[in-house]
């Protein structure tokens, strides 16, 4: 059988983390989407069809690896959804096959669950209980059949609390449908509620909760990635070229990669996963969920708790926590990311203009690449940073701050400019 892994999309909600595919984020050393197809290998689908934009970042990134299967890339030149995705790969599917999101690391168990159901059924959906269905495609359902796709419907509007898991096992006669459809970023949904008419389309609703599903639509979520990753795929071990200073307290389950250096005094407090030549400075503490990849560099007296650090990240003395900081960031001494509201309620963040709940009561700052900050940096909770940005030392930031900006705050008021 043959699986269709869709990884062309903008991810504009992804922002400020979209300068390349979200699947390329990186956890414990590999991008997420090295998770997706180690997943599909799990459940013995060997032939790969990858439908990527045009930069072909995704192609760039996999050739580092070998998979063992067979994998074809095909180019979507413009992203305009997920029906006209599939629709470029149309020429080299057979009979049924799989389309999934790019960053399914949990495809292995909901694959199998779909196997499971009864074979005559041509096309079979993946559905779950949410309590945000205004966020989601939702299914209007006659028990196991699903009769139509709601997409983001209103409040009180919902035809159930089943929403739509980016898995899906259709045919061949999908396409005859969607060639006759109004083309739209909804096209693919549109499809799937036209064909549900004439032919019976089954789902099958997970059991776990909404939380222990990971799906990635804005950059926060990446925690829950994290999470998932460090609880079923996370190994304890250290390798022989790390070196551990004197009186380094190490808890829980940790790994830490080649050439690490941890001066001494300092915790690390697990999970946690520590790439190959990071620097772990004295007396710093690193708890709970904290991902650092390769080449970090971590001053003394620091504190991160539960972030994640891409490549070639350099922080100094301060509070970083719940927070994900982009490839190539300079961090100033002094720096203190709030990850809390005083009132301790639901942190919200800006996407696009519109302020939105994160569902998190604890969410720091995430930070675009190559931005750089100055000593003694204040950052307000769910803040987000573009790339390239400078700011200035002393600044207090309780609004976003787009990318290749300078901003610094002053006692007369706040001056932000474009580089």
């Amino acid at each position: 059988m043959q699986a269709v892994i869709l990884a062309a999309g903008e991810s504009s909600r992804f922002w400020p983390l979209n300068r390349y595919n979200k699947s390329l984020i990186k956890m414990m050393g590999k991008p997420l989407i090295w998770y997706t197809i180690e997943g599909l290998k799990k459940v013995r689908i060997k032939d790969i069809v990858i439908v990527q934009g045009a930069k072909k970042d995704i192609e760039k990134e996999l050739k580092k690896y070998n998979f063992g299967i067979k994998i074809r890339y095909i180019i979507q030149p413009k992203a305009k959804g997920m029906g006209n995705a599939l629709w470029q790969a149309k020429n080299i599917l057979e009979d049924q096959f799989f389309v999934l999101d790019v960053v399914r690391i949990d495809c292995a168990e909901i694959i199998k669950k779909i196997l499971s159901k009864e074979s005559k059924t041509k096309t079979i959906l993946v559905g779950q209980k949410t309590k945000r269905p205004q966020l989601f495609g939702i299914m209007r359902l006659n028990d196991d059949r699903v009769l139509e796709i709601i997409e983001k419907p209103k409040k009180n509007k919902e035809p159930s609390n089943i929403k739509v898991v980016g898995i899906y096992l259709l045919s061949r006669d999908f396409f005859d449908v969607y060639k006759s459809v109004k083309k739209n970023v909804y096209d693919f949904e549109k499809t799937l509620s036209i064909y549900m008419k004439n032919n019976k389309v089954k789902v099958v609703i997970l059991d776990k909760s909404e939380e222990n599903t990971p799906s990635l639509k804005y950059p926060w979520q990446l925690f829950e990635f994290i999470k998932y990753l460090f609880d079923y795929h996370l190994t304890s071990g250290i390798e022989k070229s790390a070196k551990i200073g004197k009186n380094v307290v190490l808890q829980g389950k940790i790994y830490i990669g080649n050439n690490v250096r941890i001066f001494e005094n300092s915790v690390i407090k697990g999970p946690c996963y520590i790439g190959d030549d990071c620097v772990i400075g004295n007396n710093t503490l690193i708890r709970e969920y904290s991902n650092l990849e390769n080449n970090i560099l971590i001053g003394a007296n620091a504190e991160v708790t539960r972030c994640i650090f891409q490549e070639d990240v350099h922080i100094h003395s301060g509070f970083f926590g719940d927070s994900i900081f982009g490839k190539g960031c300079r961090v100033g001494a002094g720096t203190v990311t709030a990850n809390v509201r005083i009132d301790r309620g639901e942190v919200k963040s800006v996407v696009k203009g519109e302020k939105i709940g994160t569902g998190l009561n604890s969410l720091g700052i995430i930070m675009g690449e190559n931005s750089k900050m100055g000593i003694n940096c204040s950052f307000m909770p769910g803040i987000l940073i573009g790339s390239n940005c400078v700011v200035g030392p002393k600044s207090v930031v309780s609004e976003n701050i787009g990318d290749n900006t300078v901003f610094y705050s002053e006692f007369k008021g706040i001056k932000k400019k474009k580089i």
